[in-house]
């Protein structure tokens, strides 16, 4: 089974939080699923500078990526991950929608009320116990 290493932010602005929502893709069961904008570690890349790149190449958004949050590994039909989350700070609240359907920018005690990624549901849960 394929294994991926990839990397999410957890980004605030102005006390809310950015959650976007995938758009259809090859894997229906994470299709319109919610979850925190990052991706895939390249060669030579820190975790740090990986999603900086990501969040630029994705949506063409410049944060302050901050302390580490949490790891996640999840087991999908398809494919292994591990997903390593940071807390970001935006340093505006305007990005580009390239790759994902929609986005919401949520207050924390809101989290729950899409439907997440069975990935992400763990650092939801580190955020709400914080």
């Amino acid at each position: 089974m394929k294994h991926i290493e990839v990397v999410a932010g957890v980004i605030e602005f102005d006390g809310k939080i950015l959650c976007m929502q995938r758009d259809k893709g090859k894997f229906e069961y994470v299709s319109y699923k919610w979850e925190f904008p990052g991706g895939k570690i390249e060669e030579g890349e820190t975790k740090q500078e990986a999603l900086a790149r990501e969040l630029r190449e994705e949506m063409e958004m410049e944060v302050d990526v901050n302390e580490h949050l949490t790891d996640v590994y999840y087991e999908y039909p398809d494919f292994t991950m591990n997903m390593y989350c940071f807390k970001c700070k935006a340093h505006s609240d305007k990005f580009v929608l390239n790759v994902h359907h929609d986005f919401k920018w949520l207050k924390k005690e809101d989290l729950m009320s899409v439907d997440w990624a069975p990935a992400d549901v763990p650092i939801v849960e580190k955020i709400l116990e914080n």
